[in-house]
C-alpha cells in the first residue's frame, strides 16, 4: 500500500511511502512513478520540486535533480541537510570544504572553506584556517584567528 502528500502543483513531485515495505520514492500530479520507492535508502525532500535530498543505499546523503544527477553533497546540520538562511544553505565537496547552494539547488559558491556560517545580513562569516573543537554536552564548534565575511557571489568584502 503506498501513501503520499497531497499533489498540488503539476511540476512537483511528491514523497510516497510504501506503508508494508516502508520504502520510500517519488511520484509526480498524475500518480506516475517518478523515482521507484526503495530504490534510495530515505528521501528527505517532501515536495520535490527543483532538487531533492536522499541518502544513497551506502549512507551518503545527496542532492539530485529530476534525472537523478548529483548536484551536490549538503553540509550535514542537526542530521540532516542544512537549514536555509537568506536564500542559500552550505554545501560541503569530498575533501569537507564548504560553499553555498541556493534553494533552486544551484551552486552560487564553490566548496572553499574550512569553515562557514550561515548568511546573516547578507555575508557569512568563514574562514580558510579553522578547527573544529568540543564545546561540551555534544556540542563542536570553529574556532579561527583568520575570519572574514562574504558576500551572497563568494566576494571578500570588509
Amino acid at each position: 500500500m503506498l501513501s503520499a502528500c497531497n499533489a498540488e502543483h503539476k511540476g512537483d513531485l511528491y514523497l510516497i511511502r510504501d506503508t508494508i515495505t516502508d520504502n520510500e520514492g517519488y511520484i509526480n500530479a498524475k500518480h506516475d512513478t517518478i523515482i521507484t520507492p526503495g530504490k534510495y535508502k530515505h528521501c528527505l525532500t517532501d515536495t520535490f520540486k527543483n532538487f531533492a535530498f536522499v541518502v544513497t543505499k551506502d549512507n551518503k546523503m545527496i542532492a539530485i535533480d529530476r534525472e537523478e544527477k548529483v548536484l551536490f553533497k549538503p553540509f550535514i546540520f542537526d542530521n540532516g541537510p542544512d537549514y536555509p538562511s537568506e536564500g542559500y544553505f552550505r554545501i560541503v565537496d569530498d575533501n569537507n570544504k564548504i560553499g553555498f547552494a541556493d534553494t533552486t539547488g544551484k551552486i552560487v559558491i564553490e566548496p572553499q572553506y574550512s569553515c562557514a556560517y550561515n548568511f546573516a545580513n547578507g555575508f557569512s562569516k568563514v574562514s580558510n584556517d579553522c578547527k573544529l573543537v568540543d564545546l561540551g554536552d555534544e556540542h563542536t564548534g570553529w574556532v579561527s584567528t583568520k575570519w572574514f565575511y562574504i558576500d551572497p557571489h563568494g566576494n571578500r568584502v570588509k
